[in-house]
């Protein structure tokens, strides 16, 4: 599988990190960018461009990394056809992909620990979308909703 990884400063050295974890459990790694450590760089570039290699490779997931990962899952979120997820433990990493079969995962490179961030993003990659139809519902219904700008109406109560 091919995974694209896209980091801001302070992701550089979790991203640089997981290139080669990643690349020794067998996955086809993509960097994205930053090539070198900048302190003064911006996330949302190498987000945009992480999320849009991703949809345009069908099969492929990936992963933006800053700080908190907040800002990255926003900013990958913008690119029609992205699912980006924040994770902070093993539970949403893999419900990421279970329930929403997210396809970008955001980390926070200052929340966690080299081999705990690399144990968050093995768990979202080794982890298949359920199928679940209550699940497929919804994500159509973002994906109708990102598609058209049209609200849904609210369900009568």
């Amino acid at each position: 599988m091919r995974v694209y990884l896209g980091s801001d400063h302070a992701g550089y050295e979790l991203k640089v990190h997981l290139v080669s974890a990643l690349g020794l459990q067998g996955y086809e790694v993509v960097d994205v960018g930053p090539a070198k450590f900048d302190p003064d760089d911006d996330y949302p570039a190498y987000c945009f461009h992480t999320a849009a290699r991703v949809v345009a490779d069908e099969g492929s997931l990936g992963v933006v990394i800053g700080g908190s990962g907040n800002g990255e899952q926003i900013a990958a979120n913008k690119v029609p056809g992205i699912r980006a997820a924040l994770a902070w433990n093993q539970e949403t990493a893999q419900l990421a992909r279970e329930h929403n079969d997210a396809n970008v995962v955001a980390i926070g490179a200052r929340q966690h620990t080299l081999d705990e961030a690399t144990a968050l993003v093995t768990a979202f990659l080794t982890t298949s979308f359920s199928g679940n139809e209550r699940h497929a519902r919804r994500i159509a219904q973002v994906l109708e909703y990102d598609t058209t700008r049209v609200l849904p109406p609210l369900p009568e109560d």
